[in-house]
């Protein structure tokens, strides 16, 4: 069992940056993938980021591709999202996860096994 805390949403105005975290209680961290999604009010939660299991390999999607990175650190077991040029749509809670190492940075949200209670954020224009 993986459980998986978010922390570091807030509000903060159009252009501006924010560093999310995903702390997981488990001892073997580097078993997992992690991916980040994010859920806007009425509508389906969708892929946003996610790096492998050693952190040398991280996919994004387009809409935040450029502005966003994703990085671990296996040693406090913590992945962390930057989000910088921030946008009103990216308005949402944001959602850390975890997947089985073996589906590398997926997309697939039936794929990650764990997922966090989430943390909001919000762009103001």
């Amino acid at each position: 069992q993986v459980q998986l805390v978010e922390s570091g949403g807030g509000l903060v105005q159009a252009g501006g940056s924010l560093r999310l975290s995903c702390a997981a209680s488990t001892h073997t961290f580097t078993n997992y993938a992690v991916g980040w999604f994010r859920q806007a009010p009425g509508k389906e939660r969708e892929f946003v980021a996610a790096i492998n299991w050693s952190g040398d390999r991280t996919y994004y999607s387009d809409s935040v591709k450029g502005r966003f990175t994703i990085s671990r650190d296996n040693a406090k077991n913590t992945v962390y999202l930057q989000m910088n040029s921030l946008k009103p749509d990216d308005t949402a809670v944001y959602y850390c996860a975890a997947a089985s190492a073996g589906w590398g940075t997926t997309t697939k949200l039936y794929q990650y096994d764990y997922w966090g209670q989430g943390t909001q954020v919000t762009v103001s224009s």
